[in-house]
């Protein structure tokens, strides 16, 4: 279970000397497919470069379904409108693969079978969890009251937005449950970043914990990237997968450091 995501300011937040918290927005994505036909798999997104491979597919084709519990919602009227869902989904399973398991053993990808968009009125913004009896099949729950309280001029790019974060918890290991929530949702945020969705009002940040989450922690992990690699990311995410998180010896074996000495190179980059 995921719980993901505190809404996004509607206007322009006045600028004070405590930094905002993380908050869900967006860039504009890629164009649109041509809606000439349906996409066919690892279509949807562009390929990235010929030295990070093509996209990893998993041993089975993930069905993705969408489920709306009220059509007359202003929010679900809007995502029909703005979205063409088989297009956003398979996106941002696309750009989870590739950012997460590229040069990586088809095993190594979790045996996610489906995953379930579902827009209903509720609280916050969006969480995503397995289900009770077989957590192989996902739900993203997005609140449609969320969506109806976006401007125009931002809510395709933030409904997108989302999508992609929650879609990398679907797929992500989390050290049999044992991982910082903040290092998790970092992780999110900075497939989110990486695949061209940092949202305007991102800064990274050093005046708060590694773990605080979201942008904060995903904007480290970026540093982490020209420290380490361009695989490092992927290498926390593959050290998460069928064992606990023991914080000392994770990070000596990714990086060959403490996460404190780590995260006070970090700041010192912010100085």
């Amino acid at each position: 279970y995921f719980q993901t995501m505190t809404p996004a300011p509607t206007t322009d937040p006045t600028p004070t000397n405590t930094p905002a918290a993380p908050q869900p927005s967006a860039l504009p994505p890629p164009s649109e497919p041509s809606s000439s036909g349906p996409p066919t798999w690892k279509s949807t997104i562009s390929q990235p470069p010929a030295s990070e491979g093509t996209i990893p597919i998993p041993h089975r084709k993930p069905l993705l379904r969408l489920e709306l519990r009220d059509l007359s919602s202003a929010g679900s009227q809007a995502f029909l409108r703005l979205l063409h869902a088989s297009y956003a989904l398979e996106d941002a399973v696309n750009s989870v693969l590739r950012l997460l398991y590229t040069g990586l053993d088809t095993d190594c990808i979790p045996p996610t079978r489906s995953v379930t968009l579902i827009l209903r009125s509720m609280d916050g913004v969006a969480y995503t969890t397995g289900k009770d009896l077989d957590d192989d099949h996902k739900e993203i729950h997005f609140s449609t009251d969320y969506i109806s309280q976006i401007s125009d001029t931002r809510l395709k790019e933030e409904m997108k937005g989302v999508i992609v974060h929650e879609m990398v918890h679907c797929w992500q290991h989390n050290g049999q449950g044992t991982a910082p929530g903040g290092l998790i949702e970092g992780i999110a945020d900075w497939v989110r970043l990486k695949a061209g969705y940092a949202p305007p009002h991102w800064r990274p940040h050093g005046d708060c914990d590694w773990d605080a989450g979201y942008e904060r922690t995903g904007y480290f992990l970026e540093w982490l990237e020209k420290k380490h690699g361009p695989d490092i990311v992927r290498r926390i995410n593959e050290g998460l997968r069928g064992c606990k998180y023991e914080e000392g010896e994770f990070w000596d074996k990714c990086c060959g450091s403490s996460i404190g000495k780590l995260w006070k190179g970090y700041q010192g980059t912010l100085e």
